[in-house]
């Protein structure tokens, strides 16, 4: 008898598993986190034609049906954040699941490429700037900060799925957490004291067009679709596959916004780069079906891009601040201070810090509505010449700037288009630049080469933005 229940066990157990149990992708496991207060989307894939969800902060049981594909989802109602931890379950009558530590809290999506990317333990030779201590206390986060890191994965068409599960804050976990995404997640919390969830989909080196789809990168002339799975182009300068292997198996994951750290791949692009990234944005948005969901970004960093006075870095950072203005709902967070000096050939900068927190405090201000809080850095307004003086006006500068004299930086012209460096010095909320060396000043500019790391600030510490600007 023994012998026939044993083999009955191994008969029904090869027939469950003929029957393609319940499944879910790696996003909805183990230790995830929730946007707290939402229709939160929930998915995977069974051969049965009904799923049922439970949901444990008030027991509901929600009900799905699966397409022809096998695919099904559910929008479940989550509750106000805490700290309180959830489980999930899903039967489908042939298996069940149960995920368990579930957080609700605010969730965000953090894309872009190796900047983006760098985990706190640094790249090869290049170091985050107090990682060993910030890895050490991580730990304290641990019930508060979950992130989830998306495997690069290329692709030449939409993916079902792809890897990355969710990760609970500890130093073993947090050393390949995304650094910026981490002290954003750090930042935010403090601010809001509610869990954080950072869903890291980054890939070093990519262009802004690995992040779009076919139909659209087909309506670019300049875009070489059959790059795309060439064993003859490098993965992360190939068009499309981050979107079809990393981005589209995630859409629908309910988040709060978007933070984006990428354009160094783009140098040499700024023509085209403001509409495509704005481009990029309008479709992510209706890809999620979340509405004008905020997106912040990040000046490229200070770098030689190839010549130390060439320029081509300060025009992309220039088509940065384009695309924002394309695009509704948005911010950039300026860098150009966040550069040590012997970072010239490091396009990597380890000062990952600042640039988190700078985005949490935009992301306090312009989508949370806390007020008393300062994000948005000084931008060149206007300016007046008298000979070879000109007065500048800037927004965002209400309590002036910092240093007040020697501001170091500025660079004029005259009508041959020859710069020369300026004397700066504060007059208020204003800056008076002059130069001996021009006649009349038909040109000024700030920080707007390739390297040439910021050093004015205003009282709030938040750096000039730098910029060019020509008299008419």
């Amino acid at each position: 008898m023994k012998v026939l229940n044993c083999l009955l066990t191994i008969a029904l157990a090869g027939c469950t598993g003929m029957m393609n149990a319940v499944t879910l992708p790696d996003i909805i496991g183990d230790n995830m986190v929730l946007q707290q207060n939402s229709e939160a989307r929930l998915w995977g894939w069974s051969d049965a034609d009904v799923v049922k969800v439970s949901v444990s902060w008030d027991n509901s049981v929600y009900q799905a049906h699966t397409d022809s594909d096998g695919r099904w989802h559910v929008d479940v109602a989550t509750p106000s954040a805490s700290y309180d931890t959830y489980t999930i379950k899903f039967d489908d009558g042939i298996s069940n699941i149960s995920i368990a530590g579930v957080l609700v809290g605010e969730v965000w999506f953090c894309s872009g490429q190796s900047n983006m990317e760098m985990p706190l333990n640094g790249f090869w030779t290049q170091p985050v700037e107090n990682s060993n201590h910030d890895i050490a206390y991580s730990g304290q986060y641990r019930g508060k900060i979950r992130m989830a890191t998306v495997e690069k994965t290329a692709q030449l068409s939409p993916a079902d799925s792809v890897a990355g599960k969710w990760k609970e804050c500890e130093p073993a976990n947090a050393r390949w957490f995304s650094a910026v995404g981490y002290h954003f997640a750090v930042a935010l919390n403090r601010l809001l004291d509610v869990p954080v969830g950072i869903i890291n989909c980054s890939w070093g080196g990519s262009h802004v067009e690995g992040w779009l789809p076919r139909e659209e990168l087909a309506k670019y002339a300049d875009v070489d679709l059959s790059q795309a799975g060439s064993d003859e182009v490098r993965q992360w300068d190939q068009p499309m596959i981050m979107y079809n292997g990393m981005l589209y198996p995630l859409i629908g994951y309910t988040v709060k916004g978007f933070l984006w750290n990428q354009g160094e791949s783009n140098i040499n692009q700024h023509d085209t780069y403001p509409q495509r990234l704005a481009r990029m944005v309008q479709l992510w948005r209706e890809k999620w079906g979340l509405g004008e969901v905020p997106f912040y970004c990040v000046e490229v960093p200070p770098y030689s891009y190839g010549d130390i006075a060439g320029i081509n870095g300060a025009l992309l950072r220039e088509a940065q601040h384009k695309a924002v203005e394309l695009i509704p709902n948005s911010g950039i967070v300026c860098t150009s201070d966040l550069s040590k000096s012997y970072e010239a050939e490091d396009i990597h900068a380890s000062m990952k810090q600042p640039i988190g927190e700078r985005l949490a405090f935009m992301a306090a201000v312009k989508t949370y509505g806390i007020g008393g809080i300062v994000c948005d850095s000084p931008t060149f307004r206007s300016m007046e010449v008298d000979g070879n003086s000109a007065l500048l006006y800037f927004d965002n500068a209400e309590g002036g700037f910092t240093p007040n004299r020697d501001l170091q930086g500025f660079e004029v012209a005259g009508i041959d288009g020859v710069f020369y460096p300026a004397t700066a010095t504060a007059v208020d909320r204003d800056i008076r630049v002059e130069c001996g060396k021009v006649g009349k000043i038909v040109e000024v500019r700030y920080c707007f080469r390739n390297w040439m790391p910021g050093k004015v600030h205003s009282t709030d510490w938040l750096p000039l933005v730098p910029f060019r600007h020509r008299v008419d």
